[in-house]
């Protein structure tokens, strides 16, 4: 398993969060905009810069989200 820096890690998790809300509500600006914000964070984050993104990386980070959050959609740890 790949180790992911903490705040590549915390930008998805912000990413799926908003991603669901405007999913919820769309045609909010501001949610767009975050969205927006948080999808160049993540693309062009300096832990890209050492290796190309694979389409596995991108699935485990994704999947690194799933876990930090509690069937009841809680942040758990």
């Amino acid at each position: 398993m790949r180790r992911f820096p903490d705040d590549l890690v915390q930008a998805q998790q912000e990413w799926s969060a908003v991603y669901r809300q405007l999913a919820a509500r769309p045609g909010r600006t501001a949610l767009r905009r975050r969205l927006h914000r948080l999808s160049v964070q993540v693309f062009f984050h300096p832990y890209w810069r050492q290796r190309r993104p694979s389409p596995s990386a991108w699935w485990e980070l994704r999947h690194l989200e799933g876990r930090a959050t509690d069937t009841r959609g809680r942040m758990t740890g």
